[in-house]
C-alpha cells in the first residue's frame, strides 16, 4: 500500500484516529521498546519500510525469542518514497530487509539489483500466484490488498441513489462532482485505480475514460490521507473536516477500520466497497544487497510469512495473509469487501509502460 497507502492502525486514529502512509519523515520501533542503533551486526536486524508498518509488539519480541534477533524498524515515508531512497543508497543500504515494494513499483526494484536472492522458509506454503519472483527470489510476498473505490453509506442513503458498482458507473452523470482520487503520480493507491482502469479498458480506452471521468468532476489530490481523512465524507476524519466527496479511491479493507476505532463501535460499518472498481495489490519484502546482517535479514523474511505474522497483520495493517491456513479476524471478513474479481496487470507490462500511462494520465487529468 505500496505507498503503500494503507489504512493502518497508524491511520484511521488520527481521525478515529489512525493515519497511513501521510509522511515522508521517518521513524523507529523496535521489539524491545528501545532500538539498538549499534547493535545492527549480530543482535540487530534493521526492517526498512513504508510509514504503514505495523504490527503488534508481541509478535516482535516473539520473533526476538525466537531467532535472539531485536528488530528495528526504520519508516520512511510512502512505498515509492521508501524504494526511492533504498535506490539512492544502492549496495549501502539503511537496513537489512526492505519491506513495502509491491507489484506497482517492483520492477523499479528488481532492475534496480537492490537485493540478494533468499528463499524463505515456509514459501511452499504461500499461495502460488502471489510468487511473482518465484524463479529467482529476490522478493518474498508478504500480504495482497485490493485498492478500491468506497462510498459513504449514508450520503446515498440519504439522496436515494444507488452507489456505483463499476468504473463504467462512475462516469455517468449521477455520480458528478462526488469521486475523489489519488495522483497516479504520487500515491500507490492513485497509481493502482489507473492501472485499475486500464486492465478494464485497455491501453486504447484508458484515455478516453479518464476523459469522461474528468468531465464527470473526478477531484485528484496528492496522497490517500487527505484523500480519504480530508475529501471523503464516509470517514471519521472527513465527516469532522465536513468533506463532501462521497466516492473515494481507497481499499476494500477500509471498512473494518471505521468499526473498529469507532466508540461505539456500530454494528454495520458507515462505508462500503464498489466491488467492480478493484485492483489487486502484492506486497513484498527482500533482503537489502549489502546488508549487515544478512543472517538476521534472512530470519526476519522467515518470519515474515510464518503465521504468526500474517495471523496479525489482518488487523494491523488491514492486509490480507498470503500464508495458506493464517486465520483472519472475524471483524475483517464480516466488514470488508470480498473481491471475487479483481483487476490485475503483469508486472512485466506494467515496468514497460507505467511511465508512459502515468505521464499521459497526467496530462489529462491534472495538467
Amino acid at each position: 500500500m505500496s505507498t503503500t497507502k494503507k489504512i493502518t492502525v497508524t491511520a484511521v486514529a488520527a481521525a478515529l484516529g489512525v493515519t497511513a502512509l501521510a509522511g515522508c519523515g521517518s521513524s523507529d520501533d523496535s521489539a524491545s521498546g528501545s532500538a539498538d542503533t549499534k547493535g545492527a551486526g549480530s543482535k540487530t536486524v534493521t526492517l526498512v519500510s513504508h510509514d504503514s508498518f505495523n504490527v503488534s509488539k508481541g509478535v516482535l519480541k516473539e520473533f526476538t525469542r525466537e531467532t535472539g534477533y531485536t528488530v528495528k524498524v526504520l519508516k520512511s515515508g510512502d512505498a515509492g518514497t521508501a524504494l526511492n531512497q533504498e535506490i539512492l543508497t544502492k549496495g549501502s543500504p539503511r537496513g537489512d530487509v526492505f519491506f513495502g515494494v509491491d507489484n506497482t513499483l517492483l520492477s523499479r526494484a528488481l532492475d534496480n539489483g537492490l537485493f540478494t536472492p533468499y528463499a524463505a522458509k515456509g514459501l511452499d506454503q504461500v499461495a502460488a500466484d502471489v510468487q511473482l519472483d518465484a524463479g529467482q527470489h529476490r522478493v518474498t510476498p508478504v500480504d495482497t490488498g485490493d485498492i478500491c473505490v468506497n462510498y459513504d453509506k449514508k450520503y446515498f442513503a440519504d439522496k436515494k441513489l444507488a452507489p456505483p458498482k463499476s468504473f463504467e458507473d462512475l462516469a455517468k452523470p449521477a455520480y458528478k462532482n462526488l469521486l475523489v482520487t489519488e495522483n497516479a503520480a504520487t500515491s500507490s493507491p492513485g497509481l493502482g485505480f489507473l492501472l485499475g482502469t486500464v486492465a478494464t479498458y485497455g491501453a486504447d480506452g484508458y484515455q478516453d475514460y479518464w476523459k469522461k471521468l474528468k468531465s464527470n468532476g473526478v477531484k485528484v489530490v496528492d496522497g490517500w490521507e487527505q484523500a480519504y481523512n480530508e475529501e471523503f465524507s464516509g470517514s471519521a476524519g472527513g465527516r469532522k473536516a465536513k468533506a463532501d466527496r462521497p466516492l473515494v479511491v481507497s481499499y476494500a479493507s477500509s471498512p473494518p477500520v471505521e468499526v473498529l476505532y469507532a466508540d461505539p463501535q456500530p454494528k454495520t460499518a458507515p462505508t462500503g466497497v464498489a466491488t467492480g472498481t478493484c485492483f489487486r495489490q502484492i506486497e513484498f519484502a527482500g533482503l537489502l544487497g549489502g546488508a549487515k546482517n544478512e543472517a538476521g535479514g534472512k530470519a526476519l523474511l522467515d518470519f515474515l510469512i510464518g503465521k504468526k505474522f500474517q495471523e496479525d497483520m489482518p488487523l494491523n495493517m488491514f492486509v490480507s495473509p498470503v500464508t495458506k491456513g493464517a486465520k483472519v479476524p472475524d471483524l475483517f471478513t464480516e466488514f470488508g469487501a470480498t473481491v471475487d474479481k479483481p483487476s490485475t496487470v503483469a508486472p512485466d507490462t506494467i515496468a514497460k509502460n507505467r511511465e508512459q500511462w502515468v505521464q499521459s494520465w497526467s496530462s489529462l487529468v491534472v495538467k
